[in-house]
């Protein structure tokens, strides 16, 4: 919990341009809206010396994450931008409605086209820490902090893997399931089996586990065990063959589908939905799995999960160890929005906003480490 509350807290060490990978046609207004870049255009020809500040906010409470990817870009492609003057608050920082995040001052022409820029990347990242954030608050509340792996590989365009993983590490996830989740941050991806691996085994999940232990015997061995839909007999039978070597299973049912189990428990349809991952399936599979001698075999739930989910699992203190969770992670709920809001010194902005100082913004110096 210590390392969560520090990224919380904006104590972590600002990344740098050598981080990102930007395009590098974002310095020609590939990405931006045709009218920042007229716009740029015109200030630049009957405007020149303006001197402007653009301030962002956004609407909701929430975990702020992208301000170093954002102070990346303008010392990227920014034109002059030793000349800028930039106040930020750090990722990882809780904000509130409203409340500034971030101020740019300087020449509108040398900046203004990357306005929209900065407004997704802050979007998309703090919309994703956010989610995270909110997902680990949840899976403490039976009293124990449950580590939750963010698995969105499959739930949106691989190019967007680095800065999600990273918004999910500071929203603080535990660990990411492929290593361009980690790159931002120094670490590599984690994960064990998929159902495909079984597949190739023709379903037969004890040899499935046995090849990938010898092919990677230093990792915990982490088995999934729904391939069969027989949550409990599968698993049963991994824990007599590995003993103390099974470490984990991990139950990521359909949500179509009803375990064999209920089937031969007929007696409790009816009572409630049986579908998918449920707390009924997983405190009988705790149950067996301690009556045949297996207590230290953790279960990992996933498939399906959000925070509602999570929420009603950890209040009914469910015996699920961990969390699994993919694109309910990666919703983008939160937008931003920059506004100029002083002009030569003086408040200009347009009717509905204004300059909004917040004294938690720290000036961004420009350092040699910050440079590509």
């Amino acid at each position: 919990m210590k390392e969560i509350e520090l990224k919380l807290q904006g104590q972590i060490k600002r990344l740098t341009n050598r981080t990102f990978k930007f395009d590098e046609r974002v310095g020609e207004g590939w990405f931006s809206a045709v009218y920042f870049l007229k716009s740029c255009e015109i200030v630049q020809n009957y405007k020149p010396d303006n001197v402007v500040t653009m301030q962002f906010f956004q609407k909701n409470h929430a975990v702020l994450c992208g301000t170093d990817e954002a102070i990346a870009l303008l010392h990227t492609f920014a034109k002059e931008p030793d000349a800028l003057e930039v106040y930020s608050l750090k990722d990882g920082d809780k904000i509130e409605p409203y409340e500034t995040v971030l101020t740019i001052t300087g020449p509108y022409q040398n900046f203004g086209f990357l306005e929209g820029l900065i407004d997704g990347i802050l979007g998309r990242r703090t919309s994703v820490a956010t989610n995270v954030y909110n997902v680990v608050k949840a899976a403490r509340l039976s009293g124990i902090q449950k580590p939750v792996i963010f698995m969105g590989d499959r739930d949106d365009h691989f190019t967007q893997q680095a800065g999600d993983g990273y918004a999910a590490y500071i929203g603080g996830s535990t660990a990411q399931a492929t290593h361009a989740m980690n790159e931002w941050w120094g670490k590599q991806g984690m994960g064990t089996m998929p159902h495909a691996l079984i597949q190739l085994f023709e379903g037969d999940i004890v040899a499935a586990a046995h090849a990938y232990h010898k092919s990677f015997p230093a990792d915990d061995l982490v088995a999934l065990v729904d391939y069969n839909n027989d949550v409990i007999h599968d698993s049963l039978k991994l824990a007599d063959e590995f003993g103390e070597l099974l470490k984990v299973v991990r139950l990521d049912t359909s949500k179509n589908m009803v375990d064999k189990y209920f089937f031969r428990h007929e007696e409790m349809l009816g009572k409630f939905d049986p579908r998918g991952v449920n707390a009924k399936l997983i405190y009988a599979l705790r149950e067996a799995l301690d009556e045949h001698g297996h207590h230290h075999v953790k279960i990992m739930a996933s498939g399906g999960f959000d925070v509602g989910k999570i929420k009603s699992f950890e209040e009914a203190h469910v015996p699920v160890d961990m969390y699994g969770i993919g694109n309910r992670l990666l919703k983008v709920n939160i937008g931003f929005t920059g506004d100029n809001v002083i002009l030569n010194g003086k408040p200009q902005a347009k009717t509905g906003r204004k300059y909004q100082p917040n004294p938690r913004l720290e000036k961004v110096e420009k350092e040699p480490s910050m440079s590509i």
